[in-house]
């Protein structure tokens, strides 16, 4: 089974809610509400989207939800092999979930993102990718020396405690201590606990540097690797409890 998560963000606090998850699995998907939801609604004001306007119900198709779809590039456009590398995807896995997954499916339209459950690697340890965020609040001398890391350069993650949005804001350095943006909000949590319970482990490198007139919101694609601990569940806060009381899945195709 394939996992994503849905991420709305307020568009006045700037903060982050995870408000669904939609899973792929034997040749179905279905999408449900989170705990993020009710939260962000009371927050925020969050309302259901209309495409899926009940909290508690589980939603399934055949084919891939309208909502998710319209947030892939499609194939038929001339920049869409340029788009795959940006992704650095392995050749055939350009697979829907897989694009999600690793571009985030950021629009300028809605306040919405997709990221991905982590996977384990071959070696059963925590691993997972993202492009690094705020690249385009940098001054230029940052963004360029962006450009001149090189697949494998470690990265550290500091802490911005100074951030007046986000208390708990992790920022991406090199060695040298540049700049090199910051750790997407929904990865956070997860983040801190795992430098918590594994300082020494936790490895954070560039996987790819996308050259300009790349966006910048996919021109540095870094990696995070660490132990899997038996007792570590990656979003298991409460924000991610499913919310599926309903007793029967409806259709949203």
């Amino acid at each position: 089974m394939k996992t994503l998560f849905l991420a709305w963000q307020d568009s006045n606090s700037r903060t982050w809610f995870p408000v669904g998850k939609l899973t792929h699995a034997d040749g179905a998907y279905h999408f449900s509400y989170l705990q993020g939801a009710l939260e962000a609604k009371a927050k925020a004001g969050f309302e259901p989207i209309w495409s899926f306007p009940e909290f508690y119900q589980v939603y399934s198709s055949n084919d891939l939800f309208p909502l998710f779809k319209n947030r892939l590039l499609r194939p038929s456009r001339p920049d869409y092999p340029d788009f795959i590398q940006w992704l650095n995807l392995p050749a055939h896995a350009d697979d829907p979930i897989a694009l999600l997954a690793r571009s985030g499916g950021k629009r300028k339209t809605d306040n919405f993102e997709v990221f991905p459950h982590p996977e384990r690697d071959a070696d059963g340890n925590y691993h997972i990718h993202f492009f690094t965020h705020g690249l385009r609040h940098f001054p230029p001398e940052v963004q360029q020396h962006v450009q001149t890391l090189t697949v494998g350069t470690p990265l550290q993650l500091t802490h911005d405690i100074q951030n007046p949005f986000d208390s708990r804001a992790l920022l991406l350095r090199t060695a040298d201590l540049y700049l090199a943006g910051f750790c997407p909000r929904y990865l956070a949590q997860d983040f801190f606990e795992l430098v918590c319970k594994f300082p020494e482990q936790v490895k954070v490198c560039v996987e790819r540097v996308n050259p300009p007139p790349t966006p910048l919101q996919f021109r540095l694609l870094c990696s995070l690797t660490t132990n899997w601990a038996e007792d570590f569940e990656p979003f298991a806060g409460p924000m991610y409890v499913t919310l599926t009381t309903a007793p029967a899945a409806i259709s949203a195709s």
